[in-house]
């Protein structure tokens, strides 16, 4: 059956497309959400006089969400989490958690369904995680699980300390 989406459909395509889909899924879920209506001649004839401000809104769309990547891409977000020993959470990090993080530090809303992981983050470090931004736009974000940025600084001197250790011992050798 084919319908005409009157918005984005993920898999299936953006506003104003006509697209095949089975009759049960129109009639159960794209009709009732007001998400496509059907492909007839009426309502293809008044798409073709809507192409154009169709055309600037997806315009608008995509420069959006590339202003947004270039705000996202490479940036690193601290999530809070409950380490364990050897550095096992207790649960695991959610994409609420992830949407919610990059909200606060960095002040951008993402929605958490954008949010794609291709494995659950259960250990504590430093975790890629992809932002589907809009359709074939995505941006890569790290994401620092139970690390904190005063633990970060913290951990500089330290390490710099245990390294003057290690080449004092090496030289008394």
């Amino acid at each position: 059956m084919k319908v005409i989406l009157l918005g984005e459909l993920r898999g299936k395509g953006g506003e104003g497309d006509v697209v095949d889909v089975a009759q049960g899924f129109a009639e159960n879920f794209l009709y009732p959400n007001k998400i496509a209506i059907p492909a007839t001649k009426g309502n293809l004839k008044q798409l073709e006089e809507r192409r154009h401000n169709i055309a600037k809104r997806e315009e608008k769309r995509l420069a959006d969400a590339a202003a947004l990547k270039e705000l996202l891409e490479g940036k690193a977000v601290a999530v809070d989490a409950r380490v364990g020993e050897e550095g096992q959470l207790f649960g695991s990090v959610t994409s609420a958690m992830i949407a919610d993080a990059i909200q606060q530090q960095l002040g951008v809303e993402i929605d958490r369904k954008r949010i794609a992981r291709s494995h659950t983050i259960k250990n504590a470090g430093r975790h890629e995680v992809e932002v589907d931004l809009y359709r074939d736009i995505n941006a890569t974000v790290a994401v620092l699980v139970g690390v904190t940025e005063e633990d970060l600084a913290e951990a500089e001197p330290v390490a710099e300390a245990e390294a003057e250790e290690v080449a004092e011992e090496a030289t008394e050798e």
